[in-house]
């Protein structure tokens, strides 16, 4: 959508001049504003791309360079044009202010977002409608598109990629996609932004260097990251990543960083979720993942086939007086996390001995842990589950701790110990973040 911020600057600006100077600069700002369409692919990440960059007033999704047919996606998908080289590509109009963006910068952008060494598709998305293609308004533009690509075909050569089949021409005419295609990522908050992006740069960047060498050894997660905005990314930072205080630890990384890893995912969705052991690829998860999923996966990843991944998630009990509840009986000063998020849930001075076999408190630190209804075994109870991951931590019964307080009854097997000065100090890191 245009930048309205930019268009008021414009307006209030020429307020303050004469009539004829205010003629003089709408005219220079009308010649400055531009237009190229680019196809790279499917057109939703691309549109959310080019109108989040500084100087693009406007990214429009749509068709273009087909023929013989009335442009629709219903028409340009169908199975019998899938690989039609009349059919029309899926595309965007960019609109930009010459005088803040140059169309060599867009370009140069354009290239660095996908893979224009491949022929009809990006990705998983193959047919001709992906096609990578440049249609310029201008003699200028055309000139400064095969420029840029002969740059770039230079750059690719280098980093052992092949070919550019990216096409160049003049644009004929641009169709607007339906409505429920523009802002598309901005209207469906889940799912994965694609990134099919080589990583080869034209400006000189450390970006892609990184050292991978403590993650080949343990286990850690690793979470694809867009370089350029992803609402389902910030959507999983805000949602999972930010509430996430485990002991395997979380890495950012973009598709292009992970050398000496052993991979076997498809790293083009952002974000893609990869679980590691000693380097090595154990699971991994393309798309936002809610936090229950999250955590599930995270479960079978940190917990395996024991007897606390069958308590978090098979609503199990542990044994009375099992290993861990003898260790942690006596602890001292300090606080009781989940398992797998490390999020607060009891607290030492809150913990008593009633004599059941099971760790008891009379109260979880606050916001902490949710409560549910449980009617099994003929019984009528109330489960308590960790709000942040979702896992069964055992049960709460009314007036049976002392002085007539409740009784959480809580499942060991699913918590870690923290000692006190530990936990305080690790969430005084977190908050300098």
């Amino acid at each position: 959508m245009f930048n309205k911020l930019f268009l008021s600057v414009i307006l209030l600006t020429l307020g303050t001049f004469s009539h004829a100077q205010g003629a003089d600069e709408t005219k220079r700002m009308s010649d400055a504003t531009k237009q190229i369409v680019l196809g790279a692919g499917c057109f939703w990440g691309v549109e959310k791309r080019f109108e989040a960059m500084d100087g693009v007033l406007n990214a429009e999704a749509g068709y273009a360079d087909g023929r013989g047919f009335k442009p629709t996606y219903k028409n340009i998908i169908a199975n019998k044009r899938r690989f039609d080289e009349n059919n029309y590509a899926e595309v965007v109009r960019v609109t930009y202010n010459a005088n803040a963006i140059s169309a060599e910068q867009l370009l140069q952008y354009y290239f660095e977002q996908h893979d224009p060494t491949q022929v009809n598709r990006q990705g998983n998305d193959r047919g001709t409608q992906y096609r990578s293609i440049i249609l310029t308004t201008s003699d200028e533009q055309y000139k400064t598109a095969q420029r840029v690509k002969e740059q770039y075909q230079v750059l690719l050569t280098n980093a052992g990629y092949g070919t550019i089949a990216t096409a160049i021409k003049p644009l004929e005419k641009f169709y607007l996609a339906e409505t429920y295609h523009q802002d598309y990522l901005q209207k469906n908050p889940n799912g994965y932004c694609p990134d099919h992006s080589t990583g080869v740069r034209f400006a000189n960047s450390d970006l892609d260097t990184v050292d991978n060498e403590a993650l080949k050894t343990g286990k850690h997660i690793v979470v694809l990251d867009a370089r350029d905005y992803c609402p389902y990314c910030e959507k999983f930072k805000k949602e999972v990543l930010n509430g996430y205080h485990g002991t395997i630890p979380v890495h950012l990384r973009y598709a292009s960083q992970l050398d000496g890893l052993q991979i076997s995912s498809q790293t083009f969705a952002t974000p893609t979720v990869l679980f590691l052991e000693n380097g090595k690829e154990v699971a991994g998860y393309q798309g936002y993942m809610e936090p229950t999923l999250f955590y599930q996966a995270l479960g079978a990843f940190k917990l395996g086939d024991s007897e606390a991944y069958r308590v978090a998630f098979n609503k199990g009990t542990d044994g009375r007086f099992c290993k861990e509840y003898e260790i942690f009986k006596n602890t001292p000063d300090g606080v009781f996390v989940d398992k797998l998020s490390g999020a607060p849930l009891f607290d030492t001075r809150d913990r008593f001995n009633s004599g059941t076999g099971w760790l008891s408190f009379t109260k979880p630190v606050a916001n902490q842990v949710t409560r549910h209804a449980d009617n099994s075994y003929g019984m009528q109870r109330v489960e308590i589950r960790s709000a942040s991951s979702g896992i069964h931590l055992g049960h709460v019964f009314d007036k049976e701790g002392p002085g007539g307080k409740p009784r959480y009854c809580i499942n060991a097997t699913v918590l870690e110990f923290v000692a006190r000065d530990d936990f305080n100090e690790s969430r005084q890191e977190n908050n300098k973040g």
